[in-house]
């Protein structure tokens, strides 16, 4: 957007809001339209103001274990960030300028705690959080890296780690102006990381999306690092499109800034510390020197939002303005009738759906058990002798190599079986949707148009229920397995003669096997709940706006008569026309 843009943009969003305002402050608008009405567009306004006030926000992601602080520690060249930190003790931490660095705890009550650089630590925090008067809500730290003149990083716990404060991280993400997601070449987006990713970044508007592969230096050689960049850019593309992979080495580039000594150079430094200054670039350029544009965007897109959901409440009394007192209560006992409809309906999809599950289950569990036959397969050809009677893999490969292969192994079997399955999920769960929606006279979500708030309700949600469905989490671990599993596999690790690693390997197969096959059962059964939930939930609260608008509509005619109510609504009309014609232009 051009300097001349950006100043058209700014009046064009001055006029939108200065007829909102018009709106909210009309009297007889509010008497008739009601305070809710008038409670929305003053809500908006406080939202619009807040969001264009904030600075420009960098939201990081990732599992614990990832680096993310390390990460944001590179990128201020600073180490600012907490790291070290156990799930127990992470907090959400914001990052921004400061003349001298500080750091804050903010509390759920309110209460702001100061705190000393040295409280930030792990065995500290411990020990304060038990102290304070109420939990943390986030750490406010400060500093006067020069970056931070320009956006605000905000740092979030773990993926596994979110139960208590997965409403906060949602926040921060419809929020976010640019998110950093953090990954280890290490583990390569375990099934949990990829649902999350699918589920909360996915749907969310903002501007960029780096996917930063970090730990590279831990790999061997550059054809590994290309091996696994390849399957991040494959599945990033597959999840997020338009997403930017770089593979980096967050701690490696924090000693560089630091001029502290490097990290061993195994052949592929000059890769990831080009990867991080790419990054860094792509920051400089495609976001903070563009953070005005983007923050344009931002506000433009909230008013297309006020405006849409002002237009689908008018739109809504008008037709309910149409109607007689007698026509309204006529109205409400078929609504009433409609969601009867709506609950048998709901009934009758839970054996289907039930049925299907039970059948991906079924068909999951038959590979898995296939798999492991092959598995074990291999793990016996990994005691082939050569023709001179020699050990074809040495007991340092052996030693260095099986464990890895083996959870590798076992992971893709996992992730794939539940991939494979993805798709038809989404289409029984969408099929389903339909069909309840046809139930209640709504013959194509895709296509509902803002005739009311309920419909126009119905088409945002239903096209999210399936992704909501894939949101479940399936496990208490961040990795791709469940703890019974990873017990099983750590018993493999330690052994130092090829032929214990291989032997305890055999011993623990029945129960590696056994944890596998039984989480997969726990899996779908999950999704099998949260389907059930999504579709309830969904149809419900469009049960409940419905009978929220008539209880309206009948209040209005009740306390109206039927030509202040026609002139008053073509009044509104009227006046958010300009806006929809304005806005027009930006969609």
């Amino acid at each position: 957007m051009s300097e001349h843009n950006s100043a058209a943009a700014d009046r064009d969003i001055k006029r939108v809001r200065d007829i909102f305002k018009q709106l909210s402050q009309n009297e007889e608008i509010g008497s008739v339209l009601g305070h809710e009405f008038i409670d929305a567009i003053n809500d908006w306004n406080t939202l619009i103001d807040k969001r264009s006030d904030e600075p420009f926000t960098l939201v990081i992601l990732g599992d614990f274990k990832r680096g993310k602080s390390t990460i944001i520690n590179a990128l201020l060249g600073k180490e600012i960030a907490p790291s070290n930190v156990s799930p127990e003790t992470y907090t959400i931490n914001e990052i921004s300028y400061g003349e001298e660095r500080s750091a804050a705890a903010v509390l759920e009550n309110g209460q702001r705690v100061e705190l000393q650089l040295s409280d930030i630590t792990r065995d500290r925090l411990e020990v304060l959080m038990k102290m304070f008067p109420a939990k943390v809500e986030y750490l406010d730290i400060r500093d006067n890296a020069p970056i931070l003149k320009e956006i605000r990083i905000v740092d979030t716990p773990g993926l596994s780690d979110l139960d208590d404060l997965d409403r906060q991280v949602t926040e921060y993400l419809v929020n976010a102006d640019a998110i950093m997601y953090a990954a280890s070449c290490l583990l390569p987006f375990s099934e949990s990381e990829q649902m999350y990713l699918g589920t909360h970044v996915q749907p969310r508007r903002f501007g960029m999306l780096y996917v930063l592969v970090n730990m590279i230096d831990a790999l061997n050689s550059q054809s590994d690092v290309d091996k696994i960049m390849r399957r991040f850019k494959v599945l990033s593309e597959k999840i997020v499109p338009n997403s930017f992979v770089y593979g980096i080495s967050g701690a490696d580039e924090l000693r560089r800034k630091l001029k502290q000594p490097r990290l061993p150079d195994k052949g592929t430094r000059d890769f990831y510390e080009t990867q991080f200054m790419q990054f860094e670039m792509s920051l400089q350029r495609d976001i903070i020197m563009k953070k005005d544009i983007i923050r344009t965007d931002r506000v433009i897109t909230m008013l297309e939002d006020m405006t849409n959901d002002t237009s689908a409440k008018l739109h809504m009394f008008a037709e309910m303005a149409e109607m007689d007192y007698k026509k309204l209560e006529d109205k409400e006992r078929s609504f009433n009738e409609e969601c009867s409809q709506l609950s048998a309906a709901l009934e009758e999809c839970k054996p289907i759906l039930h049925l299907s599950m039970t059948e991906m289950q079924q068909q999951a569990e038959t590979w898995m058990y296939e798999f492991f036959a092959k598995l074990r397969k291999s793990i016996l050809e990994c005691r082939a002798k050569d023709e001179n009677g020699e050990d074809i893999y040495s007991s340092d490969d052996i030693e260095k190599y099986f464990y890895s292969y083996l959870t590798e192994k076992v992971g893709e079997a996992y992730r794939s079986c539940i991939e494979y399955h993805r798709d038809r999920m989404n289409e029984i769960v969408d099929k389903l949707s339909h069909q309840l929606a046809k139930k209640l006279g709504i013959e194509d979500l895709s296509q509902v148009t803002q005739v009311t708030s309920v419909d126009r309700i119905m088409r945002s949600l239903g096209k999210n229920v399936t992704s909501q469905v894939m949101g479940v989490k399936l496990f208490g671990t961040s990795e791709t397995f469940p703890p019974a599993t990873m017990t099983a596999f750590s018993k493999i690790l330690g052994r130092k003669k090829q032929t214990d690693i291989i032997d305890i390997a055999l011993e623990n197969y029945d129960d590696i096997r056994s944890n596998i096959v039984k989480d997969i059962k726990t899996v779908y059964q999950d999704l099998e709940v949260k389907a059930l939930s999504q579709l309830d939930g969904i149809y419900q609260y469009q049960a409940e706006i419905g009978k929220e608008a008539i209880g309206h509509a009948k209040q209005i005619l009740e306390s109206c008569d039927g030509e202040q109510i026609g002139r008053v609504l073509n009044e509104a009309m009227e006046l958010l026309q300009e806006p929809i014609d304005i806005l027009k232009k930006y969609s």
